[in-house]
Protein backbone atom coordinates (compact mmCIF):
# COMPACT_ATOMS: atom_id res chain seq x y z
CA UNK A 1 0.00 0.00 0.00
CA UNK A 2 2.85 2.40 0.76
CA UNK A 3 6.11 0.96 -0.51
CA UNK A 4 4.83 0.92 -4.08
CA UNK A 5 4.61 4.73 -4.01
CA UNK A 6 6.92 5.95 -1.22
CA UNK A 7 10.62 5.07 -0.94
CA UNK A 8 11.23 2.88 2.14
CA UNK A 9 7.98 4.01 3.81
CA UNK A 10 8.89 3.35 7.47
CA UNK A 11 12.21 5.15 7.22
CA UNK A 12 10.76 7.86 4.96
CA UNK A 13 7.88 8.79 7.27
CA UNK A 14 10.02 8.50 10.39
CA UNK A 15 12.67 10.79 8.94
CA UNK A 16 9.95 13.18 7.71
CA UNK A 17 8.49 13.40 11.22
CA UNK A 18 11.92 14.02 12.79
CA UNK A 19 12.81 16.59 10.12
CA UNK A 20 9.49 18.35 10.70
CA UNK A 21 10.17 18.63 14.43
CA UNK A 22 13.61 20.05 13.68
CA UNK A 23 12.07 22.59 11.28
CA UNK A 24 9.51 23.67 13.90
CA UNK A 25 12.17 23.89 16.61
CA UNK A 26 14.45 26.04 14.46
CA UNK A 27 11.54 28.22 13.33
CA UNK A 28 10.38 29.04 16.86
CA UNK A 29 13.88 29.52 18.34
CA UNK A 30 16.17 31.25 15.86
CA UNK A 31 13.83 31.54 12.89
CA UNK A 32 12.86 35.21 13.48
CA UNK A 33 16.51 36.21 13.93
CA UNK A 34 17.55 34.47 10.69
CA UNK A 35 14.64 36.08 8.89
CA UNK A 36 15.68 39.51 10.13
CA UNK A 37 19.27 38.80 9.01
CA UNK A 38 18.11 38.12 5.43
CA UNK A 39 15.95 41.23 5.38
CA UNK A 40 12.60 39.59 6.20
CA UNK A 41 11.94 40.41 9.87
CA UNK A 42 8.67 39.61 11.70
CA UNK A 43 6.09 42.32 12.21
CA UNK A 44 6.81 44.57 15.13
CA UNK A 45 4.89 43.81 18.31
CA UNK A 46 1.55 45.60 18.39
CA UNK A 47 1.50 46.21 14.62
CA UNK A 48 -1.64 44.84 13.01
CA UNK A 49 -1.06 42.80 9.82
CA UNK A 50 -2.52 44.16 6.58
CA UNK A 51 -6.13 43.34 5.79
CA UNK A 52 -6.63 41.72 2.40
CA UNK A 53 -4.15 40.57 -0.21
CA UNK A 54 -1.24 42.38 1.44
CA UNK A 55 -1.34 39.91 4.33
CA UNK A 56 0.18 37.17 2.15
CA UNK A 57 3.16 39.37 1.26
CA UNK A 58 4.23 40.56 4.69
CA UNK A 59 7.91 40.07 5.47
CA UNK A 60 7.30 37.26 7.99
CA UNK A 61 5.11 35.33 5.53
CA UNK A 62 7.66 35.75 2.73
CA UNK A 63 10.34 34.47 5.11
CA UNK A 64 8.25 31.38 5.89
CA UNK A 65 7.79 30.60 2.17
CA UNK A 66 11.57 30.77 1.71
CA UNK A 67 12.24 28.81 4.92
CA UNK A 68 9.82 26.04 3.92
CA UNK A 69 11.35 25.78 0.44
CA UNK A 70 14.90 25.47 1.79
CA UNK A 71 14.06 22.69 4.25
CA UNK A 72 11.96 20.77 1.70
CA UNK A 73 14.73 20.93 -0.89
CA UNK A 74 17.26 19.62 1.64
CA UNK A 75 15.00 16.74 2.71
CA UNK A 76 13.80 15.85 -0.80
CA UNK A 77 17.24 15.99 -2.38
CA UNK A 78 18.63 13.66 0.27
CA UNK A 79 15.91 11.10 -0.40
CA UNK A 80 16.35 11.42 -4.16
CA UNK A 81 20.00 10.47 -3.69
CA UNK A 82 19.07 7.54 -1.46
CA UNK A 83 16.33 6.20 -3.75
CA UNK A 84 17.30 7.55 -7.15
CA UNK A 85 15.79 4.54 -8.96
CA UNK A 86 12.38 4.61 -7.28
CA UNK A 87 9.84 5.17 -10.12
CA UNK A 88 7.47 7.30 -8.04
CA UNK A 89 9.95 9.28 -5.95
CA UNK A 90 9.18 12.60 -7.65
CA UNK A 91 5.47 12.35 -6.97
CA UNK A 92 5.75 10.91 -3.48
CA UNK A 93 8.43 13.37 -2.28
CA UNK A 94 7.86 16.64 -4.13
CA UNK A 95 4.14 16.05 -4.58
CA UNK A 96 3.64 15.42 -0.85
CA UNK A 97 5.67 18.54 -0.02
CA UNK A 98 3.49 20.65 -2.31
CA UNK A 99 0.32 19.28 -0.72
CA UNK A 100 1.69 20.16 2.72
CA UNK A 101 2.42 23.69 1.55
CA UNK A 102 -1.06 24.27 0.13
CA UNK A 103 -2.51 22.89 3.38
CA UNK A 104 -0.49 25.52 5.24
CA UNK A 105 -1.57 28.23 2.82
CA UNK A 106 -5.23 27.34 3.31
CA UNK A 107 -4.71 27.97 7.05
CA UNK A 108 -3.20 31.35 6.20
CA UNK A 109 -6.36 32.21 4.30
CA UNK A 110 -8.34 31.50 7.47
CA UNK A 111 -5.98 33.77 9.40
CA UNK A 112 -6.43 36.50 6.79
CA UNK A 113 -10.21 36.23 7.12
CA UNK A 114 -9.92 36.39 10.91
CA UNK A 115 -7.78 39.52 10.65
CA UNK A 116 -10.49 41.03 8.46
CA UNK A 117 -13.29 40.16 10.88
CA UNK A 118 -12.02 42.25 13.78
CA UNK A 119 -11.93 45.74 12.20
CA UNK A 120 -14.94 45.06 9.97
CA UNK A 121 -17.29 44.09 12.79
CA UNK A 122 -15.95 46.86 15.02
CA UNK A 123 -16.84 49.27 12.21
CA UNK A 124 -20.28 47.67 11.97
CA UNK A 125 -20.80 48.08 15.72
CA UNK A 126 -19.85 51.76 15.51
CA UNK A 127 -22.18 52.28 12.57
CA UNK A 128 -25.10 50.63 14.39
CA UNK A 129 -24.39 52.87 17.38
CA UNK A 130 -24.68 55.86 14.98
CA UNK A 131 -21.21 57.15 15.70
CA UNK A 132 -20.26 60.11 13.46
CA UNK A 133 -17.73 59.79 10.64
CA UNK A 134 -18.79 56.34 9.35
CA UNK A 135 -19.07 56.30 5.54
CA UNK A 136 -20.33 53.79 3.00
CA UNK A 137 -16.92 53.70 1.34
CA UNK A 138 -15.37 52.25 4.49
CA UNK A 139 -17.68 49.24 4.19
CA UNK A 140 -17.05 48.95 0.44
CA UNK A 141 -13.31 49.01 1.09
CA UNK A 142 -13.60 46.15 3.58
CA UNK A 143 -15.68 44.19 1.10
CA UNK A 144 -13.01 44.74 -1.54
CA UNK A 145 -10.36 43.42 0.88
CA UNK A 146 -12.55 40.37 1.55
CA UNK A 147 -12.89 39.82 -2.20
CA UNK A 148 -9.10 39.76 -2.47
CA UNK A 149 -8.87 37.04 0.17
CA UNK A 150 -11.73 35.13 -1.46
CA UNK A 151 -10.02 35.28 -4.85
CA UNK A 152 -6.86 33.74 -3.36
CA UNK A 153 -9.05 31.05 -1.76
CA UNK A 154 -10.73 30.22 -5.08
CA UNK A 155 -7.40 29.92 -6.90
CA UNK A 156 -6.00 27.73 -4.10
CA UNK A 157 -9.08 25.46 -4.13
CA UNK A 158 -8.86 24.95 -7.90
CA UNK A 159 -5.12 24.22 -7.81
CA UNK A 160 -5.55 21.88 -4.84
CA UNK A 161 -8.34 19.88 -6.48
CA UNK A 162 -6.48 19.56 -9.79
CA UNK A 163 -3.16 18.56 -8.25
CA UNK A 164 -4.52 16.14 -5.65
CA UNK A 165 -6.57 14.34 -8.33
CA UNK A 166 -3.36 13.64 -10.24
CA UNK A 167 -1.50 12.77 -7.04
CA UNK A 168 -4.12 10.22 -5.98
CA UNK A 169 -4.23 8.61 -9.42
CA UNK A 170 -0.44 8.26 -9.46
CA UNK A 171 -0.60 6.54 -6.09
CA UNK A 172 -3.33 4.24 -7.33
CA UNK A 173 -1.26 3.50 -10.45
CA UNK A 174 1.73 2.58 -8.30
CA UNK A 175 -0.35 0.16 -6.20
CA UNK A 176 -2.05 -1.27 -9.29
CA UNK A 177 1.26 -1.93 -11.06
CA UNK A 178 2.76 -3.51 -7.96
CA UNK A 179 -0.18 -5.79 -7.22
CA UNK A 180 -0.51 -6.89 -10.85
CA UNK A 181 3.18 -7.82 -10.90
CA UNK A 182 2.33 -10.23 -8.04
CA UNK A 183 -0.98 -11.43 -9.51
CA UNK A 184 -0.05 -15.13 -9.41
CA UNK A 185 0.12 -14.90 -5.61
CA UNK A 186 -2.98 -12.73 -5.28
CA UNK A 187 -5.54 -14.16 -7.66
CA UNK A 188 -6.83 -16.76 -5.16
CA UNK A 189 -7.70 -14.10 -2.55
CA UNK A 190 -11.44 -13.45 -2.23
CA UNK A 191 -12.46 -10.45 -4.33
CA UNK A 192 -8.92 -10.01 -5.68
CA UNK A 193 -10.14 -8.15 -8.75
CA UNK A 194 -12.22 -5.76 -6.65
CA UNK A 195 -9.31 -5.11 -4.31
CA UNK A 196 -7.01 -4.20 -7.19
CA UNK A 197 -9.56 -2.24 -9.21
CA UNK A 198 -11.60 -0.50 -6.51
CA UNK A 199 -9.91 -0.73 -3.12
CA UNK A 200 -6.60 0.70 -4.35
CA UNK A 201 -8.41 3.74 -5.73
CA UNK A 202 -10.49 4.25 -2.58
CA UNK A 203 -7.49 3.72 -0.31
CA UNK A 204 -5.34 6.33 -2.09
CA UNK A 205 -8.22 8.80 -2.35
CA UNK A 206 -9.37 8.50 1.27
CA UNK A 207 -5.87 8.43 2.78
CA UNK A 208 -4.83 11.51 0.78
CA UNK A 209 -7.95 13.35 1.95
CA UNK A 210 -7.46 12.34 5.57
CA UNK A 211 -3.75 13.15 5.39
CA UNK A 212 -4.37 16.64 4.05
CA UNK A 213 -7.05 17.19 6.70
CA UNK A 214 -4.65 16.03 9.43
CA UNK A 215 -1.86 18.31 8.20
CA UNK A 216 -4.35 21.16 7.97
CA UNK A 217 -5.49 20.47 11.54
CA UNK A 218 -1.95 20.45 12.90
CA UNK A 219 -1.04 23.67 11.12
CA UNK A 220 -4.28 25.28 12.26
CA UNK A 221 -3.33 24.48 15.85
CA UNK A 222 0.16 25.88 15.36
CA UNK A 223 -1.26 29.14 13.99
CA UNK A 224 -4.47 29.63 16.00
CA UNK A 225 -3.53 28.33 19.46
CA UNK A 226 -1.21 31.30 20.14
CA UNK A 227 -3.97 33.63 18.92
CA UNK A 228 -6.49 31.99 21.25
CA UNK A 229 -3.97 32.14 24.09
CA UNK A 230 -3.63 35.91 23.65
CA UNK A 231 -7.36 36.50 23.14
CA UNK A 232 -8.07 34.93 26.53
CA UNK A 233 -7.11 38.26 28.09
CA UNK A 234 -10.54 39.58 27.05
CA UNK A 235 -12.43 36.82 28.90
CA UNK A 236 -13.58 37.43 32.45
CA UNK A 237 -15.04 34.83 34.84
CA UNK A 238 -16.42 31.60 33.42
CA UNK A 239 -19.80 30.19 34.42
CA UNK A 240 -19.59 27.98 37.55
CA UNK A 241 -15.77 27.71 37.38
CA UNK A 242 -14.84 31.35 37.85
CA UNK A 243 -11.65 33.01 36.65
CA UNK A 244 -9.00 30.85 34.91
CA UNK A 245 -5.82 32.18 33.27
CA UNK A 246 -5.90 31.71 29.49
CA UNK A 247 -9.34 30.15 29.79
CA UNK A 248 -10.14 29.96 26.06
CA UNK A 249 -6.90 28.11 25.35
CA UNK A 250 -7.50 25.39 27.95
CA UNK A 251 -11.24 25.05 27.36
CA UNK A 252 -10.74 24.52 23.62
CA UNK A 253 -8.28 21.70 24.30
CA UNK A 254 -10.33 19.99 27.03
CA UNK A 255 -13.64 20.25 25.20
CA UNK A 256 -12.20 18.93 21.94
CA UNK A 257 -10.43 16.01 23.61
CA UNK A 258 -13.68 15.12 25.37
CA UNK A 259 -15.53 15.02 22.04
CA UNK A 260 -12.81 12.96 20.39
CA UNK A 261 -12.78 10.40 23.21
CA UNK A 262 -16.57 10.18 23.24
CA UNK A 263 -16.81 9.47 19.49
CA UNK A 264 -13.89 7.05 19.48
CA UNK A 265 -15.47 5.04 22.31
CA UNK A 266 -18.93 5.05 20.72
CA UNK A 267 -17.59 3.95 17.32
CA UNK A 268 -15.01 1.40 18.39
CA UNK A 269 -16.84 -1.55 16.76
CA UNK A 270 -17.66 0.12 13.46
CA UNK A 271 -14.41 -0.57 11.50
CA UNK A 272 -14.79 -4.35 11.92
CA UNK A 273 -18.46 -4.23 10.94
CA UNK A 274 -17.69 -2.23 7.80
CA UNK A 275 -14.97 -4.69 6.88
CA UNK A 276 -17.35 -7.62 7.36
CA UNK A 277 -19.96 -5.78 5.34
CA UNK A 278 -17.64 -5.50 2.36
CA UNK A 279 -16.93 -9.22 2.63
CA UNK A 280 -20.53 -10.43 2.72
CA UNK A 281 -21.45 -8.07 -0.12
CA UNK A 282 -18.49 -9.36 -2.18
CA UNK A 283 -19.46 -13.00 -1.54
CA UNK A 284 -23.06 -12.31 -2.59
CA UNK A 285 -21.97 -10.41 -5.71
CA UNK A 286 -19.45 -13.08 -6.68
CA UNK A 287 -22.04 -15.87 -6.52
CA UNK A 288 -24.39 -13.84 -8.73
CA UNK A 289 -21.57 -13.30 -11.26
CA UNK A 290 -20.87 -17.05 -11.31
CA UNK A 291 -24.59 -17.63 -11.83
CA UNK A 292 -24.47 -15.64 -15.06
CA UNK A 293 -22.22 -18.25 -16.69
CA UNK A 294 -22.87 -21.47 -14.76
CA UNK A 295 -26.33 -22.96 -14.38
CA UNK A 296 -25.35 -24.81 -11.19
CA UNK A 297 -24.36 -21.60 -9.36
CA UNK A 298 -26.54 -18.95 -7.70
CA UNK A 299 -29.21 -21.48 -6.75
CA UNK A 300 -32.03 -20.20 -4.49
CA UNK A 301 -30.72 -21.87 -1.34
CA UNK A 302 -27.20 -20.45 -1.70
CA UNK A 303 -28.46 -16.98 -2.64
CA UNK A 304 -30.88 -16.97 0.31
CA UNK A 305 -28.04 -17.84 2.68
CA UNK A 306 -25.64 -15.26 1.23
CA UNK A 307 -28.23 -12.50 1.26
CA UNK A 308 -29.15 -13.50 4.80
CA UNK A 309 -25.53 -12.77 5.77
CA UNK A 310 -25.82 -9.36 4.12
CA UNK A 311 -29.07 -8.65 5.96
CA UNK A 312 -27.73 -9.67 9.38
CA UNK A 313 -24.59 -7.59 9.01
CA UNK A 314 -26.51 -4.48 7.92
CA UNK A 315 -28.90 -4.79 10.85
CA UNK A 316 -25.95 -5.09 13.24
CA UNK A 317 -24.40 -1.99 11.66
CA UNK A 318 -27.68 -0.07 11.99
CA UNK A 319 -27.78 -0.86 15.70
CA UNK A 320 -24.19 0.20 16.38
CA UNK A 321 -24.58 3.34 14.26
CA UNK A 322 -27.69 4.17 16.31
CA UNK A 323 -25.83 4.88 19.54
CA UNK A 324 -22.84 6.26 17.61
CA UNK A 325 -25.12 8.84 15.98
CA UNK A 326 -26.71 9.65 19.34
CA UNK A 327 -23.25 10.53 20.66
CA UNK A 328 -22.18 12.36 17.49
CA UNK A 329 -25.26 14.54 17.03
CA UNK A 330 -25.64 15.26 20.74
CA UNK A 331 -22.06 16.47 20.93
CA UNK A 332 -22.59 18.53 17.78
CA UNK A 333 -25.53 20.35 19.33
CA UNK A 334 -23.66 21.03 22.58
CA UNK A 335 -20.62 22.18 20.63
CA UNK A 336 -22.73 24.78 18.80
CA UNK A 337 -23.58 26.61 22.04
CA UNK A 338 -20.53 25.81 24.18
CA UNK A 339 -18.53 28.95 23.38
CA UNK A 340 -21.57 31.21 23.75
CA UNK A 341 -22.26 29.67 27.16
CA UNK A 342 -18.77 30.17 28.57
CA UNK A 343 -18.65 33.80 27.33
CA UNK A 344 -21.92 34.92 28.97
CA UNK A 345 -20.12 36.62 31.94
CA UNK A 346 -17.81 38.36 29.47
CA UNK A 347 -20.78 39.64 27.45
CA UNK A 348 -22.50 40.91 30.58
CA UNK A 349 -19.34 42.68 31.72
CA UNK A 350 -19.02 44.36 28.31
CA UNK A 351 -15.35 43.41 28.01
CA UNK A 352 -15.32 42.67 24.26
CA UNK A 353 -16.48 44.40 21.11
CA UNK A 354 -18.34 42.75 18.26
CA UNK A 355 -15.11 42.51 16.27
CA UNK A 356 -13.22 40.79 19.09
CA UNK A 357 -16.14 38.40 19.59
CA UNK A 358 -15.96 37.45 15.90
CA UNK A 359 -12.23 36.84 16.12
CA UNK A 360 -12.58 34.77 19.30
CA UNK A 361 -15.38 32.75 17.73
CA UNK A 362 -13.33 32.04 14.61
CA UNK A 363 -10.15 31.16 16.49
CA UNK A 364 -11.98 28.95 19.01
CA UNK A 365 -13.84 27.21 16.19
CA UNK A 366 -10.62 26.58 14.24
CA UNK A 367 -8.83 25.14 17.28
CA UNK A 368 -11.84 23.10 18.34
CA UNK A 369 -12.33 21.67 14.85
CA UNK A 370 -8.65 20.79 14.61
CA UNK A 371 -8.65 18.93 17.91
CA UNK A 372 -11.87 17.20 16.86
CA UNK A 373 -10.18 15.60 13.85
CA UNK A 374 -11.45 12.15 14.82
CA UNK A 375 -14.93 13.53 15.46
CA UNK A 376 -15.12 15.16 12.05
CA UNK A 377 -13.65 12.29 10.03
CA UNK A 378 -14.55 9.23 12.10
CA UNK A 379 -16.89 7.76 9.48
CA UNK A 380 -14.22 8.18 6.79
CA UNK A 381 -11.57 6.68 9.07
CA UNK A 382 -13.83 3.68 9.63
CA UNK A 383 -14.11 3.18 5.87
CA UNK A 384 -10.34 3.51 5.46
CA UNK A 385 -9.67 0.93 8.18
CA UNK A 386 -12.00 -1.56 6.53
CA UNK A 387 -10.25 -1.07 3.16
CA UNK A 388 -6.88 -1.41 4.88
CA UNK A 389 -7.96 -4.77 6.31
CA UNK A 390 -8.78 -6.02 2.80
CA UNK A 391 -5.53 -4.83 1.23
CA UNK A 392 -3.52 -6.19 4.15
CA UNK A 393 -4.39 -9.69 2.93
CA UNK A 394 -2.58 -8.83 -0.30
CA UNK A 395 0.50 -7.84 1.63
CA UNK A 396 0.39 -11.16 3.52
CA UNK A 397 0.09 -13.17 0.31
CA UNK A 398 2.95 -11.30 -1.36
CA UNK A 399 5.23 -11.81 1.64
CA UNK A 400 4.20 -15.49 1.96
CA UNK A 401 2.75 -14.78 5.40
CA UNK A 402 -0.40 -16.44 6.83
CA UNK A 403 -3.55 -14.74 5.62
CA UNK A 404 -5.86 -13.00 8.09
CA UNK A 405 -8.21 -15.44 9.82
CA UNK A 406 -11.28 -14.22 7.98
CA UNK A 407 -9.57 -14.79 4.60
CA UNK A 408 -8.49 -18.27 5.65
CA UNK A 409 -12.09 -19.11 6.55
CA UNK A 410 -13.22 -17.88 3.14
CA UNK A 411 -10.72 -20.09 1.29
CA UNK A 412 -11.75 -23.09 3.38
CA UNK A 413 -15.41 -22.53 2.47
CA UNK A 414 -14.48 -22.14 -1.20
CA UNK A 415 -12.53 -25.40 -1.11
CA UNK A 416 -15.46 -27.21 0.49
CA UNK A 417 -17.84 -25.78 -2.12
CA UNK A 418 -15.49 -26.94 -4.87
CA UNK A 419 -15.40 -30.46 -3.48
CA UNK A 420 -19.19 -30.61 -3.28
CA UNK A 421 -19.50 -29.34 -6.83
CA UNK A 422 -17.05 -32.01 -8.01
CA UNK A 423 -19.13 -34.75 -6.34
CA UNK A 424 -22.38 -33.66 -8.04
CA UNK A 425 -23.63 -36.08 -10.69
CA UNK A 426 -24.10 -34.52 -14.17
Amino acid sequence: MFHSFFPRPKLFFTSAAIWTLICILVWYTVGPQIGAAVGLPPLAEGVQPPVGLGFFFTSDNLWFYLYFTIFVVLFGSTWKLIERDHPWANWSIWGSAFIIFIAYFSVQISVAVNNWRGPFFDLLQRALAREPGITAWQFYDFQLRFFEIGFVGVVLSVVTAFFTNHYVFRWRTAMNDYYMSKWDKLRHIEGASQRVQEDTMRFANILEGLGVALINSVMTLVVFLPLLFNMSQHVSDLPIIGAIPHALFWLAIIWSLFGTGLLALAGIKLPGLNFRNQRVEAAYRKELVYGEDHVDRADPVTIRELFGNVRRNYFRMYWHYLYFNVARYSFGQLDAIFLMFILVPTFVAGRITLGIWQQISTAFGQVSDSFQYLVSYWSTIIELLSIHKRLKAFEAAIDDQPLPTIDQHYLEREAEAGELAADKPY
